[in-house]
């Protein structure tokens, strides 16, 4: 890996930081982006990228891609996050979609790239179930074929906004005879087909993106299956590389790290500030170092999977592990660094402002909100359990 300042990069950051200033409306910026966008905003967010020809920033440019670097990919990621602009269609953006370039047919391809690079098309994400979650091979759904379809019966759990998705990418048996990883299949399903129930779930932040999925003889075309019948096991660990890099969620570990910087010099004790305190300053170094080593193996995931390296998949392993557990360890400084003012009920970040300010309200909102949330960074995409099992094997070969 290539630890050279890249002379291009920063051109490249003010040409980002140009286009968020000059062409993006005031109303797409400064919005809350702890979690996916409302619908509304998606749309206008993605339509304007795309006027701009950067409708995908992760995708290479033979699937209508930018073709962007891996350093670019987080310059623009980060000054996004900066801007506050919408957050894109995450599952589209970095799971989906490179499945669908890497498997699909030409007609699948047709069918949905389009409707969701408009942003017109939002997804879900069926994996995990009561039961199997970080064990996804032990999944129950199952898919039985009746002519030209698929008869679905079974039950998803925390199914981040299915309640906002149009479609569900979706993991189902259809053989139960021999070893459990080779009767699963990749499905697409409309989420309007009947027998499709969904219920929320309440996060502990007081939130609704999770939900329960039923589905109950839902019929689904065959022509929805990516892939060969019974190979939806390799779809998914294609799909999963991807997703350890994005749930290290880099640019908001580096938004957290600047929210706690301020507060740390904000906030008065005693006759000074909190970052005046000697023993709170080594914890922030300590973090701030841990934060930029995160940023360096972002990126050294990334150019691996992008080359296909066999190292990519342990490495993701330990990228998913440290980086999901520095985001609890960051959100949990910011509450602590709060004092007695992390105890207080501040309005969730999407919710509107109460009409008697709170104190601190525009130093504290919302932090104490992603605290809650990062509590269950390292159970999704695989928990810290399975992640160092998964370290263990491949690079101890126990």
């Amino acid at each position: 890996m290539d630890f050279q300042a890249d002379p291009g990069l920063e051109v490249f950051r003010q040409e980002v930081r140009q286009f968020l200033r000059d062409k993006v409306p005031a109303e797409l910026k400064g919005l809350a982006r702890c979690t996916r966008s409302p619908r509304d905003q998606i749309l206008k967010w993605q339509k304007l990228l795309n006027a701009h020809g950067w409708g995908a920033p992760y995708w290479p440019t033979e699937h209508g891609g930018t073709g962007w670097s891996v350093a670019q990919m987080l310059v623009f990621d980060e000054e996004c996050t900066v801007a506050g602009t919408p957050t894109q269609d995450g599952f589209v953006q970095k799971m989906l979609g490179p499945v669908l370039n890497a498997f699909a047919t030409p007609e699948q391809k047709a069918e949905h790239l389009p409707a969701a690079l408009e942003g017109e098309r939002l997804w879900c994400q069926g994996f995990s179930e009561p039961g199997s979650g970080s064990d996804l091979a032990s999944l129950r759904t199952r898919a039985v074929r009746d002519g030209d379809h698929y008869v679905v019966n079974g039950q998803k759990i925390w199914t981040s906004y299915a309640h906002h998705a149009d479609w569900i990418f979706l993991l189902v048996r259809t053989d139960a005879s021999g070893k459990k990883q080779a009767g699963i299949s990749f499905l697409l399903v409309d989420m309007r087909t009947p027998g499709i129930t969904v219920r929320p779930i309440r996060s502990i932040d007081d939130a609704h993106h999770l939900n329960e999925t039923f589905f109950d003889n839902v019929r689904v075309p065959v022509k929805n299956l990516i892939g060969e019948e019974g190979a939806g096991w390799s779809v998914t660990k294609f799909l999963l590389n991807n997703e350890h890099a994005t749930t290290a969620d880099l640019p908001d570990i580096r938004r957290y790290m600047r929210e706690l910087m301020r507060i740390a010099t904000t906030l008065p004790v005693g006759a000074g500030r909190l970052i005046d305190c000697p023993e709170f300053a080594l914890k922030l170094a300590r973090l701030d170092a841990e934060h930029e080593a995160i940023g360096m193996l972002v990126q050294r995931v990334a150019e691996l999977d992008i080359r296909h390296d066999p190292a990519s998949h342990v490495l993701g392993s330990i990228l998913k592990l440290r980086a999901t557990e520095l985001q609890q360890r960051i959100t949990e400084a910011q509450v602590e660094a709060l004092g007695d003012y992390g105890a207080v009920a501040y309005a969730h970040p999407h919710d509107p402002a109460p009409a008697q300010p709170y104190p601190l309200q525009d130093l504290a909102r919302g932090i104490t909100n992603d605290m809650f949330l990062r509590r269950a960074s390292t159970i999704y995409g695989g928990t810290s359990e399975v992640q160092r099992g998964i370290i263990a094997k491949l690079l101890f070969r126990l």
